[in-house]
């Protein structure tokens, strides 16, 4: 059975657990969670990113989550907590259960970009 764009979004929502700015910021404040933007290339230009955000976008992601390819981002480990985001939590919701997908354990929809600056998350260009 073929699915459609709605039933994507629906699986990937029901996995990837949504996360708050503000307990986000502990996350990153008391642990080792890593913050990752999946909008492209174009958008980040544009607009920055989340300081300290490792910028990958969603089309590129599965080439440096895998441990196994020249590709591999060393930041992306399994055993820690990867918080992700895009413009309005979308792709970020997808990438989440792509990285579910490939054994990732901790996980999590940080939503859009605009709602981390309006929460007063700090914005650096690339």
């Amino acid at each position: 059975m073929s699915m459609t764009v709605k039933d994507l979004m629906s699986a990937a929502r029901a996995a990837v657990p949504s996360v708050t700015p503000a307990e986000a910021s502990e996350l990153v404040r008391s642990g080792d969670a890593l913050v990752v933007d999946v909008r492209d290339g174009m958008e980040v230009a544009a607009n920055g990113k989340v300081k300290g955000a490792l910028a990958i976008s969603r089309g590129m992601l599965e080439f440096r989550a895998d441990a196994a390819v020249p590709t591999h981002e060393p930041a992306l480990r399994k055993d820690r907590p990867i918080l992700l985001y895009c413009a309005s939590g979308g792709r970020s919701a997808l990438a989440g259960k792509t990285l579910l997908d490939m054994g990732f354990k901790d996980v999590r929809n940080l939503g859009g970009f605009k709602e981390l600056v309006d929460a007063g998350w700090p914005v650096e260009r690339s």
